[in-house]
């Protein structure tokens, strides 16, 4: 697999909390240039990062980042308020606390909501698997397919770890014909990616991936 086919699969990200517009800018010119699928940005920059790249790269944004725990009305309101920015694309965090809860009807009515607000656009489900049991992996995979979300993504990489090949492992064995995969978080090497896309990955939620391209040091998420 070459690079330009891997890197029509990554997210190119930056969710730093220092982040400025010079660094967002950054990311945007870079996306466009190495021609990834997306921008994954702050929401504070959705709709100037959107202005500038006037169409050339479709904007993705966090809601409920990076724990998860708001209520279901603030991320519906987060994700309106994303949209209505210009984001094409949202990669939405899980009650975690609700999982452990089992309070599963709560968490997919949250993803339904959500959903629709979304309509035609991208939704991603962020779950945070290195928080999780086997057990609570393999029920958010049948809690997303069920509520009708696009993607199941592993990670924020603002916890403990990462993506890992065994995760999109059991994803693949769990999921609906309706969702997608998202690894994100630690991916570090060119093979690490093309390894996660050969496992069924359909996204890469990564800083790292476009620094090695471009031969810089890859350090970030």
């Amino acid at each position: 697999m070459d690079q330009k086919e891997i890197l029509k699969h990554v997210d190119h990200t930056l969710l730093l909390q220092g982040a400025a517009w010079e660094e967002i800018k950054l990311i945007c010119d870079d996306a466009v240039k190495y021609g990834t699928a997306s921008v994954c940005i702050p929401p504070s920059y959705v709709k100037q990062a959107g202005e500038y790249l006037d169409g050339k790269m479709p904007v993705c944004t966090v809601i409920g980042f990076p724990n998860g725990y708001m209520t279901t009305a603030a991320k519906e309101f987060e994700t309106k308020d994303a949209l209505s920015n210009g984001a094409s694309e949202i990669d939405m965090v899980i009650n975690i606390g609700w999982l452990k809860d089992k309070k599963y009807d709560l968490i997919e009515e949250e993803i339904r909501t959500l959903k629709q607000a979304c309509g035609e656009k991208i939704l991603k489900v962020i779950i945070e698997t290195c928080l999780l049991t086997e057990e609570e992996k393999i029920k958010m995979c049948e809690i997303v397919t069920k509520a009708g979300a696009d993607y199941i993504k592993t990670s924020t990489g603002f916890s403990t770890a990462g993506a890992t090949f065994d995760d999109i492992r059991l994803f693949s064995q769990h999921i609906g014909p309706n969702v997608k995969m998202k690894a994100a978080g630690g991916i570090s090497s060119l093979d690490d990616a093309e390894k996660f896309l050969e496992l069924g990955a359909d996204r890469l939620g990564t800083s790292r991936i476009v620094k090695l391209v471009k031969n810089e040091e890859a350090t970030g998420y």
